[in-house]
C-alpha cells in the first residue's frame, strides 16, 4: 500500500504504537469500515498487541494511508 507524506512524517512519529504494517493488516480484514462525506475510507480493527481497537482512514483511491490511531469510541 501506499501512504501519504502526512502518515509518513507525522503520524508514524507522533504514534510509535503504529507501523504501517500494521495499518495494512486492519484495511486487509477490518472488522467495520464506512465511507467518509469526503470520500475517504474508514476501517477499524482490534490489536490484540495492544488491546485497542485502531481506525485508519485511507484516501478516496482506497490504497494509500493518510491517517491511524486509537479509537476509545469504536464499540464492536
Amino acid at each position: 500500500m501506499k501512504a501519504t507524506r502526512y502518515f509518513e512524517e507525522q503520524v508514524l512519529a507522533k504514534r510509535s504504537y503504529l507501523s504501517k504494517e500494521l495499518c495494512e493488516r486492519i484495511v486487509a480484514e477490518p472488522l467495520h469500515s464506512e465511507i467518509q462525506e469526503d470520500g475517504r475510507i474508514r476501517y477499524w480493527g482490534f490489536v490484540k498487541e495492544l488491546g485497542k481497537y485502531i481506525r485508519v482512514v485511507v484516501l478516496e483511491d482506497g490504497e494509500t494511508i493518510h491517517n491511524a490511531f486509537m479509537d476509545r469510541n469504536y464499540r464492536s
